[in-house]
């Protein structure tokens, strides 16, 4: 059987490889039987292989082929997926009931958050993307990450298993109060003005006016869903209070939010890289957010294995070779053999996590 040689730009979606594929460095990229997906294609031309060798289904090799599943298929039935999608749909409803005034289902949010967090060890902070996102769905997006984000930052920060799961359900009802928000300012494409602004920082008091009197969720919750805006050093709102007034989960949901916001896209904002916002958020949290947990934050998400392929701001690809604890978010890349140090070349950071090849 011969093994047909396509160029790069040639290859189709679906097609596996008929051999190893090889860096000039003489590292393996890829590995025989590797399917041809967006990604694969994107990572062989930032290692600038010129063409590669297909398989050829003929016979029984195409019926043994297609009863593989495809890496798409597999991924998409992972119960964290599943669960994900079923916190979706349950927090769509839950925002129409607060806007109506309804009573919220308490007890179902926190069986399906139980579910959902059972499989956290999918959620990895700096990589994930939820699947078929679109921006009319954001506000609940991000009310399952900061749940997400948050209840994993608690756990780094050693803060007592009680706490977990209540904290959880302060990152998913955080913005409840958006509810009863008017619709096209949270989905304005333009900056808001300083009167819109105002009408959007209600939703602060009205989350907390939402949860103040229901049962199955703490205090921390419900100051959550008042407090999650307001700033160490005085400077958020509603009420402008300091550190010593704004409750622990408050805090913790502060930096999943802030993160959160600006790695996911907006309807007037791109999103940001995870690296370059870390590094936002470590020079803002003193004074802003809780410098502690930053940095906590920091050194745990940022713990991906030597051998991750990223995607550089000035395009370039390359995997992690060496990470430096005291500047996490800086580690060292390989770029076809030669060694960035980002701890040294500060105009560039890591704009993409690519993940493992």
């Amino acid at each position: 059987m011969t093994v047909p040689t396509v160029a790069v730009s040639q290859l189709k979606y679906g097609e596996r490889l008929g051999d190893i594929v090889i860096t000039k460095m003489g590292n393996t990229l890829f590995h025989k039987g590797r399917i041809i997906q967006e990604r694969e294609v994107e990572i062989l031309k930032a290692f600038l292989i010129p063409s590669v060798y297909i398989e050829v289904k003929n016979g029984n090799e195409a019926e043994q082929v297609s009863e593989e599943p495809k890496a798409k298929e597999v991924e998409a039935v992972h119960p964290f997926y599943v669960e994900y999608h079923n916190m979706l749909k349950l927090l769509k409803r839950v925002f129409l009931l607060a806007n109506g005034g309804q009573q919220l289902p308490i007890l179902e949010i926190r069986t399906g958050l139980e579910t959902l967090i059972r499989h956290i060890d999918a959620y990895k902070v700096l990589t994930f993307t939820p699947k078929n996102r679109n921006l009319h769905e954001y506000i609940y997006h991000k009310s399952i990450l900061v749940s997400l984000t948050s209840y994993s930052l608690a756990r780094w920060a050693g803060l007592p298993q009680k706490d977990l799961l209540q904290i959880a359900m302060a990152g998913l009802l955080h913005d409840i109060g958006t509810s009863k928000v008017d619709r096209t300012l949270l989905e304005k494409k333009t900056p808001l003005n300083a009167s819109e602004m105002d009408e959007i920082k209600q939703h602060t008091l009205i989350g907390y006016q939402i949860l103040k009197n229901m049962s199955g969720i703490n205090e921390g919750v419900k100051l959550t869903a008042l407090q999650h805006h307001e700033r160490e050093d005085g400077s958020g709102y509603p009420l402008g209070v300091k550190s010593d007034k704004i409750h622990v989960y408050a805090k913790i949901i502060a930096i999943a939010d802030i993160y959160n916001a600006m790695t996911n896209e907006r309807y007037y904002k791109s999103a940001l890289s995870p690296y370059a916002v870390l590094e936002q958020l470590l020079n803002e949290s003193f004074g802003k957010v809780d410098p502690t947990l930053v940095q906590v934050f920091m050194n745990k998400s940022t713990q991906i294995s030597n051998g991750t392929l990223v995607k550089l701001s000035d395009n370039r690809v390359g995997e992690i070779v060496f990470s430096d604890r005291s500047h996490p978010t800086r580690p060292w890349v390989n770029v076809n053999g030669t060694i960035v140090n980002l701890t040294v070349e500060r105009n560039l950071f890591i704009q993409d996590v690519i993940g493992h090849i």
